[in-house]
């Protein structure tokens, strides 16, 4: 078993680079099954999940070509094996995207059903509401998505989201853009990594307009060309290491980073008392006095973001008074909570409310990462802890942070991954 030891209470200094965004990596690389030529993608950051996803597309047949530490080139070309391996897709959620690529290029798709972090019911309702729109017959038997057009080409349709879905707005896009007509989602969501893909789609020949708006019309083609295109730099990550300054205290100028889409994260923590400097491409994030209590809700873009939940509940806990944190997107995403109070934390949570008293100090502990944010959380009040704290569970935190105890390293953090033997893991675990 890996962990990461953690020796808290050390501010923060320096500098920290910003890697490309997962959550449009994990859409972006499927898209390149509906594209007739080579992709060069830039900018995908180095963590498992792209690994995965990557691993996937050469299991179909894909040509891949490394061409540096964060270039692929991609040729989907050739492709005829359609059958999703099962063990690969069952470890990552962003899995579903295959459905509406392997459905807009080939009229069928049969993808077993997604994996990821637990947050509770994160049903795929609206995305089949989307191909049915198009004509296509979904079914989700035996664990798998099974979807196929029975003229063995999508046509455009019209569909409004029930709710607003990320998921559900990129795989509709992605099956539409290949389709014979024009396809209009309402209701779409209108988060930075969804205009990112419908950049990279237009950059190989789409025609998709309104991308980052609610309405969202896609004029299907007859086919995308190859090209290059670069991810954009990844909102989350950056918003995680601004709350690490938050938390732990210190002067960390955040690089490669669109400061505009950091505007939620940033509110909230000038808010509580840290200053955030926004320059071209970066970010000067410093905090050495209190923290000040504050209230924050989660909700779709711009809105705060879900993902940065567990990372702000962490700084939170060290606030000055009580704070309230209502959870708007998804119905299960405060089971970390426990592993706070094992390192002092008062926190007290009904249904999709969090209050949390903050406390003068955290004590570092054995804590778990029980998904990705939730993982960052532990290493955020890790950084700000006295003592000692050990995260395990770690492999769901490098799903999504590309050297995550480099980069902390690098600005002053006194953080290391260590290895337990079996025997060790298994004497804690019972």
């Amino acid at each position: 078993m890996t962990k990461y030891h953690i020796q808290g209470g050390k501010p923060l200094r320096g500098s920290i680079t910003i890697s490309g965004a997962k959550n449009a990596a994990v859409a972006i690389i499927p898209a390149a099954l509906l594209v007739d030529g080579v992709c060069r993608i830039e900018n995908i950051p180095q963590i498992s999940d792209v690994t995965l996803i990557l691993q996937i597309l050469q299991e179909l047949g894909a040509d891949i070509r490394t061409v540096n530490r964060t270039t692929v080139d991609i040729d989907c070309s050739h492709i005829r094996n359609r059958q999703v391996p099962y063990e690969l897709a069952r470890k990552i959620r962003a899995s579903y995207y295959l459905v509406g690529a392997l459905l807009g290029r080939f009229g069928w798709a049969e993808v077993p059903l997604p994996g990821g972090c637990d947050l509770g019911g994160r049903p795929i309702d609206q995305h089949v509401k989307g191909f049915v729109s198009m004509g296509a017959d979904v079914d989700v038997r035996s664990g798998l998505i099974c979807a196929k057009v029975p003229g063995g080409r999508l046509a455009g349709g019209q569909v409004y989201l029930d709710m607003v879905s990320v998921g559900a707005t990129m795989n509709i896009m992605l099956a539409a853009v290949l389709a014979d007509g024009m396809t209009i989602i309402e209701n779409a969501a209108k988060e930075p990594h969804i205009v990112d893909l419908a950049n990279f789609l237009n950059s190989m020949g789409a025609n998709i307009m309104g991308a980052g708006t609610d309405v969202i019309k896609i004029r299907g083609v007859k086919q995308l060309r190859g090209g290059a295109y670069s991810i954009i730099p990844d909102q989350i990550e950056a918003g995680t290491y601004m709350a690490a300054v938050a938390a732990a205290g210190g002067d960390v100028l955040i690089q490669n980073v669109i400061p505009k889409h950091l505007d939620c994260i940033t509110a909230k923590l000038v808010e509580m008392g840290v200053e955030v400097e926004e320059l071209d491409d970066a970010v000067r994030v410093r905090r050495s006095g209190p923290i000040s209590r504050t209230n924050v809700k989660t909700m779709p873009y711009p809105g705060f973001p879900t993902d940065m939940q567990p990372q702000i509940a962490a700084v939170l806990c060290l606030a000055n008074g009580t704070s309230v944190l209502t959870e708007g997107v998804w119905d299960s995403r405060y089971r970390y909570v426990d592993e706070f109070r094992r390192m002092g934390a008062h926190i007290q949570v009904d249904g999709k409310v969090a209050v949390i008293e903050g406390v003068p100090a955290l004590t570092g502990a054995p804590v778990h990462a029980c998904d990705l944010r939730a993982g960052a959380a532990m290493v955020i009040a890790g950084l700000a802890a006295q003592g000692v704290t050990e995260v395990d569970g770690i492999y769901h935190i490098e799903r999504g942070y590309e050297n995550l105890v480099g980069k902390l390293a690098g600005v002053g953090a006194d953080i290391r991954t260590i290895t337990v033997p079996d025997e060790d893991a298994k004497s804690q675990a019972g």
